[in-house]
Order: structure tokens, then sequence, then C-alpha cells
């Protein structure tokens, strides 16, 4: 899901394990900022393309017969059935629902009576398991989560026929900052491929639905202002992650601009919590700890912190839900535009920023045992030294205000992973 990649990771797959055992310098000089951002636009698209010509080609993709039928159509419009007392009931496709962010705004949707159908690919990115669990609690709670991948078209054209979907929330995504550096391909495939096969679908939709999808902080790459604004610029990726997470804006805006479609993008920062993704900081941290393993903590190059502002998984839930309940509806209908539609960019963190090294005191203190740490430099791999987010927007125009600092919301985490990971495998936890 989802994709929010945070030190620190590995470029290669996920497991999480049980616990048992607890130059031409006058020459830059005399051209214009103006021809530098053109020429910066200019390798940028053509990097996307050189990548777009490498995906999988979207038409190409097999029709699974893992879908279709009376029975799967019955469990199909029995999900998105609406149970709301009050009010204007949504009708919601979540992508990515099996995904860390995905299940918890398909369990807020659905308990608060809307109607929700997901659809997740299960990839192995970490190991399915989770994953698979996940699907299991949404399941219990009343949502179906299709098996099937946002780059099957048919599947797409099937549930929009089957279901007039209001809104659609998009987390499905390749995730993870240093696994694109071996596998670029699958970032493109899923991040920028797929994005554009669901407003492809989702455009030609009678009517089209309103578009809720998750970017990301690493948008800002580069950018040394603070805190990081919707306005700042976000032409200086530091990472694959962060191109194709940029490539989707723009992607967005387009469609926003020529077929009408409703379209609210949210930058996520460094999102953790309960049933978070196993290839994330404060999962890894909490195993390594637990086994009595040594953690590696980053440095700048300076010798400054490596610091994030670390959001809780229950605030961001509220900001998803704040997006789309504001969001209006598109102004298109068949793929063709009828007016001028919404676009809307929103940051979503806790305005907070802790360094990392703070991050793991606070596990120290609440696992009761003590850590063995290592300080490294940070290598140069598309990690970037802090993030902090100015959420001033989001809170006047959704309503979005953060109430939960790190050592609550790690807190919450620690009892859902112990208890997750513990003989007894009790999976209803929070």
């Amino acid at each position: 899901m989802g994709g929010i990649g945070i030190l620190p990771s590995k470029p290669e797959k996920y497991h999480y394990q049980p616990y048992n055992n607890i130059n031409n310098n006058n020459i830059l000089r005399i051209r214009s900022s103006k021809f530098t951002l053109c020429s910066s636009i200019f390798v940028f698209l053509a990097f996307i393309i050189f990548f777009f010509i490498l995906s999988p080609s979207t038409s190409s993709l097999p029709t699974k017969n893992s879908w279709g039928g009376p029975e799967w159509e019955k469990r199909v419009t029995k999900s998105t059935r609406h149970n709301s007392p009050s009010g204007s009931p949504l009708t919601v496709l979540v992508t990515g629902a099996s995904g860390f962010v995905g299940m918890h705004v398909s369990l807020a949707l659905k308990r608060r009576g809307d109607g929700v159908l997901g659809i997740d690919n299960f990839n192995r990115y970490y190991d399915i398991n989770l994953k698979r669990t996940r699907a299991k609690v949404l399941s219990r709670a009343g949502v179906f989560v299709v098996e099937g991948d946002i780059n099957d078209v048919h599947l797409l054209r099937k549930l929009f026929d089957v279901v007039a979907f209001t809104h659609v929330m998009h987390l499905a995504a390749q995730a993870g900052v240093r696994y694109a550096m071996r596998n670029p391909n699958s970032y493109v495939h899923s991040n920028i491929a797929g994005f554009v096969n669901l407003l492809e679908v989702s455009k030609s939709a009678n009517p089209q639905p309103a578009i809720v999808y998750a970017s990301s902080s690493s948008v800002y790459g580069l950018n040394s202002k603070t805190p990081f604004s919707e306005k700042d610029r976000t032409d200086q990726p530091a990472s694959l992650y962060a191109a194709t997470k940029k490539a989707g804006e723009e992607f967005a805006h387009t469609y926003n601009h020529i077929y009408g479609l409703s379209v609210t993008g949210l930058r996520f920062f460094t999102v953790y919590g309960p049933w978070g993704r196993p290839d994330m900081a404060v999962y890894l941290f909490t195993k390594d700890i637990l086994k009595g393993k040594q953690i590696t903590v980053f440095e700048s190059p300076d010798g400054g912190s490596v610091t994030r502002d670390f959001t809780y998984i229950g605030d961001i839930v509220k900001g998803c839900l704040g997006a789309l309940d504001t969001a209006k509806k598109s102004t298109g209908s068949g793929g063709k535009k009828k007016g001028n539609a919404q676009y809307r960019i929103f940051n979503l963190g806790n305005t907070s920023p802790v360094p990392v090294s703070e991050l793991v005191n606070i596990l120290e203190k609440l696992l009761k045992v003590n850590v063995k740490r290592k300080v490294v430099p940070m290598p140069i791999n598309g990690d970037v030294r802090f993030t902090h987010a100015n959420i001033s927007r989001a809170q006047r125009e959704l309503g979005y205000m953060p109430t939960t600092d790190l050592e609550a919301g790690l807190k919450k985490f620690v009892r859902w992973y112990l208890d997750f990971h513990s003989p007894l495998k009790n999976k209803n936890v929070w």
C-alpha cells in the first residue's frame, strides 16, 4: 500500500517474523532560473516516458479467473451497501485496501455506514500473510476485498459496471524508497501506469467519481525550506519513488483539467501505527530490539540528526475521511468535461519532527530493553535528512488536526505488535 518509505529499509523483499523469542560555472551563472526549471521539467518527463516504455503494457494484462460471476457480483454489491442512519453515505472504491493505510480507511468508512469495496493485488513486497490477515479483518467488518490489479482494465471496468462509485480512495502503490534502486520498473508499473489506468476508467464512468489519492512527502525531495508547504517546489525528487509520486500528481492534474475529474492529493508524512508495514523503521526497530540486535541509526553528512514528521495512522485516517467528505462531484461524464472541477493538494503530517534517535529512545523505554545502537552516516540512496509538514491548508479546508504525539502512538503500536506476534495469535487487537 500506500506508500511511505522511511529510515531504515533494505532494497529487497521484506518478511515479518512471528515474535517467538522476544565545470561550467560561468555558463550556469548566466542561465535564467526559468530556463533551468524548463530543463528540469523536460528531463523529468523524458525520464518518465523512458520508464513507461519499460513498464508492462496495461492493455496486454490477461484477465484473471479469480473474479466475475453471479456470486462474485453479489459479494461486490453487498459490500457497497450503505448502513448510515443519516446524511449522504458515500460509495467508495478503496485501492490497496489490504495495505496499511487502506485497511484503516476502509474500516473507518464501513463503521460509519458508507458502502466500501476494496481491491488489492496482494503483492509480495513484504510477507503476504500480513496482508491476508488485514483482509480477514476487513471481511469480518463487511468489506469485500477483490483480489486484482489496478493495471487490469477489464476488472476495473467490471467493478464500475456493477457499482456506481461516488468516490475512489486510491491508496495502491509500490512503496519504499530504497527498494526502487533495484526494482525501478515495479514503481513505474504500479505508481504511474496503474494510476493512469484507474484515472482512465474513472473519467469514462457515468457518473464520474471524485478521486482522492495518496501522494507522499517525498515529492518535496531536496527542498530545504521548512516546514514543507503545498506551495513549495516539488521538481527536485531525491528518489525514483518520489519521482513516480510526483508524476502521479501531474497526471491527476491533467485528468482534472481535460476530463473534469474532481481530484484531491494527500501528501502523507511517515505514517506509523498498528498493522503497519514491516519495512518501516518503527516496525523494524521494534522487531530487532526484541531480538537483541544492534540498531543502526543514521546521521546526516554534517553530523546532524535525521528527523521525520511521524504521523499516527488514526490522524491520517481523519484526514482521508475529511478529504472524501469535502470532495466535490466531478463535472465530467462518460469522458467529456462539462465544467471546471475541484483540484486540491494537502499535507497530512503531525507538524512535530522527531529525530530518529529519539524514536529509538522511546521504543527502548516502552519495550524495557537496553538498545544496542550504532550511528553511521546516512547513505546516498534517495532518503532525505528531514521532513516537516505545514498543515495549515488541511486544517482550514478539511478540519484536519493531529492529536497523537509520537510516544502515545508508539504505545499503541507496541501493544499491537506484542499481541499480534505472540504465540496466542490474537489478530483482533488494536
